[in-house]
């Protein structure tokens, strides 16, 4: 189980003295154990994996501000998190791939407007979900619907 092996790289950290693997670690098993509270039940491999993908998502966020703003040692902080977090992820889609799984979701939802991207993406979220980033989906769905 994911949990277990992120358990055991946490104890690996602190044995070799990384203490900011151990640190982004902990911090993912927080929120895993929050979500857990919040469910009242343990999570699923794929339910971990979204809590990570959250984590992502922030830390992608926080790269942009900080190169915005000038930041670029908080920035490389941030791609070193973002690094380590990405090792727990699945293998992420080539733009390529989730542009074949765009155009058979636009098919399969009988979509041709770009003002109904959203009942696209309800269909081609849920096959992506982990291996995809959100906003380049959206973007590769109006790029198609746009044609």
């Amino acid at each position: 189980m994911l949990k277990d092996k992120i358990n055991e790289d946490v104890k690996s950290a602190l044995k070799a003295g990384d203490a900011n693997r151990r640190m982004v670690l902990s911090l993912v098993l927080s929120a895993v154990k929050n979500k857990e509270i919040e469910k009242r039940s343990e999570l699923t491999d794929e339910e971990i994996i979204s809590v990570i993908s959250s984590e992502v998502k922030k830390r992608k966020e926080s790269i942009e501000s900080y190169e915005k703003g000038g930041r670029q040692e908080m920035a490389q902080k941030e791609k070193g998190e973002l690094a380590i977090l990405m090792e727990y992820m699945p293998e992420q889609m080539s733009d390529d791939d989730i542009r074949t799984e765009a155009k058979k979701a636009i098919l399969e939802s009988g979509v041709t407007d770009i003002k109904q991207v959203g009942k696209v993406l309800a269909v081609l979220m849920p096959k992506v979900k982990g291996k995809a980033d959100g906003q380049t989906v959206s973007r590769i769905v109006k790029e198609e619907l746009s044609k």
